[in-house]
Formats: C-alpha cells, structure tokens, sequence
C-alpha cells in the first residue's frame, strides 16, 4: 500500500523526534529494514540492527538514541524514544481509516422497533432482528446477523459474516473481526442414563467499551449470569470463552486460547496462545501465563505460570532443568546393567 505521503521533517513533527538528515525526503509507505525502498519509513529499534540499518535503503528511519549516530547520504533519520509507538502514529497518518461510507445496502433486513443512528454504514446481505439499537457511525459488514434487541455502541466495527446472538450488548470503539460469534448457549448439560439434557442459558453477553474480538472467536452467553468481556480486553483468533465467564480489564488472550465456564480473570492478564484455563477458577490482576500451558487451578495476583499443569514460571523451567539432566544418568545406568537383567 502507498499513500499520498509525508516529508521526514513531518513525520518527526508528528512523533515529536529529533530529525536527522534531509528532511525534505517523501515516504509514501512502511517497510521493514531489509526490504524498503527510497519512499519507506522504516524503523530500528536497537543497537543490534546497525548493521541492517547501514545497508538499509530507507528514504528514512525511525531509531533509539542508540542509533542517533550522523545519518547516511541520502537518508534521514528521525530520533525518537519509542521506535515501535512512533511508528503506529505514522502508519496511522499514511493510512488513514476512512472506513465504509454512510448508508444501509438495499439487501440489508431491518426488523420493527430498530434504532440506527447518525452516519451508520450497513452492508449487503446484513441481518437486524426485531428491536437492534445500532449507535452512531457503526460500521456493519457484510452478512452480519444481529439478533433481538442487540445493542452496539458508538463507532464499533462489526467484521463479515459475524454472528450476535439475541440480547447481546456490544460497548462503543469495539471491533469485532469476521466470523466471530457472540451470545450463543454455553457448553452445558446435565448427564443421565437417557442422554445429555441441555441446560437452557438465559443469561448475557458484554462487551464492554474499546474491546476487540478476533476472527471466529467464540463468546458463549451465560446460564444465569452474564458473561463480560471488560473494557479495552483484546480477544485473537481462535479465542473461546466459556459460559458466566468475567475477563476484566486490558487482557490479552493469544490465539486459540480456551477458558472454561464461571472463571475470573482480572484485569491487565495476559494468556499466551494456546493457554487452557479450566472451569471455575481465578485468576489475578497482571498474571501471565506462558504458551500452551494448562491452568488447573487459581493463579495468584502478579504471578508468571507456565507448563502442564501450570506452575509458577521458575519452578517450571528448574523442573525441565532436572529432567534434562536425569536423562544422561538414566542412559548410564542402562549401560551399567546387564542386558539378561534387563530384560528379566
């Protein structure tokens, strides 16, 4: 992708960087070192990327202090704290999100007792059930299915082919990504002799303001109680949460995480991909638990947790220490022993 542009020296005006170089070269787009051109902004963020920063082709760089050294003919240079956050603003200036125009396709069904506000967009095939409030500048793809009385706040982004179930209720700036599916019954039933008998969910379904959910992440709705998503949590793909479960604030679930109905998380957590959390448990502000652990129990504030079962991160990695060094013994012994004893 390529935009209309910013010279260096704007670019730095926007991060607030120290430029170094000719400020009057034009970036059109955003590269990686190795492969940008003259129009690129690009970025390296420590001293360990010197070299590619030397052979780099960039028309300019966003670098640490570290890398301040004089900038290459031809190239600027722009000096700023945080490479990484420099570079979001700058992508955000090239690329724009104009989003989709106002307007509702004449494909689109809208159900009696519908609220849609000012400047909504509503694409093909989209379906709103009877009593849907759509705040406004709402953005809904193509073939979305809102159900009864769903509500979506100001300026949320509903993804293709999206599902909310019946009563959803959906916070303002959220994004939900293509495929996803919010408010469907939980993963419940009662075992007998006859069968699984399905115990009916009649609880919600939140999502609190500025939260993001991935493509074909799962959101089950509650038994009786409501299951929330709290404000500014970002869900990935693959991500399923359980019935009545209460994810707090500002979480980060990776990738094909799993957690099982009625758990806690607090807020500020963050669950690598792959993480299975079973029911019924809790798990503490600023906890972070590693990729493809299995959490079968409580996780305490602050902690770091990894393995099968999970265990706090240090007893995990001297566990693994332990068996790798048991490994050489195990072989000694086996050469120690007569082969006639070993197979008695």
């Amino acid at each position: 992708m390529t935009s209309a542009g910013l010279t260096a020296q704007a670019v730095a005006d926007l991060v607030g960087g120290r430029l170094l170089g000719d400020g009057t070269v034009l970036v059109r787009t955003v590269r990686a070192l190795d492969s940008a051109g003259p129009d690129a902004v690009s970025l390296a963020v420590s001293d360990r990327y010197a070299a590619e920063l030397r052979a780099s082709r960039a028309g300019a760089v966003l670098v640490p202090e570290a890398l301040a050294e004089a900038p290459e003919q031809g190239r600027a240079r722009i000096v700023v704290p945080d490479p990484y956050a420099a570079l979001v603003r700058v992508i955000g200036a090239l690329f724009p999100d104009t989003g989709a125009p106002p307007g509702i396709d004449a494909t689109v069904r809208v159900g009696m007792g519908c609220v849609l506000g000012d400047g909504v967009s509503i694409g093909p095939f989209a379906v709103l059930g009877p009593g849907v409030h759509l705040g406004h500048r709402c953005r809904i793809a193509a073939g979305v299915s809102l159900g009864d009385a769903v509500t979506v706040g100001e300026d949320t982004v509903i993804g293709p082919h999206a599902v909310c179930y019946p009563g959803v209720r959906i916070g303002s700036r959220v994004v939900i990504k293509a495929g996803a599916v919010l408010g469907g019954p939980g993963f419940g039933y009662l075992p007998g002799g006859a069968g699984h008998t399905r115990i009916p969910h009649i609880g919600g379904c939140i999502l609190e303001d500025e939260v993001e959910i991935g493509s074909n992440s799962c959101v089950d709705r509650g038994s009786v109680a409501d299951t929330i998503v709290g404000a500014g949590t970002k869900l990935d793909n693959l991500v399923h949460i359980g019935h009545n479960v209460r994810i707090g604030k500002r979480c980060l679930l990776m990738a094909g995480v799993g957690v099982a109905g009625s758990t806690r998380i607090g807020d500020d957590v963050i669950l690598a991909g792959h993480v299975g959390v079973t029911d019924h448990l809790v798990i503490g502000d600023r906890a972070r638990i590693a990729a493809k652990s299995a959490v079968f129990g409580d996780i305490p504030a602050g902690a770091s947790f990894s393995g099968h079962p999970a265990r706090p991160h240090r007893q995990f990695l001297r566990a693994q220490a332990a068996l790798y060094r048991v490994a050489p013994i195990i072989s000694e012994l086996e050469r120690l022993v007569p082969t006639e004893g070993r197979d008695a």
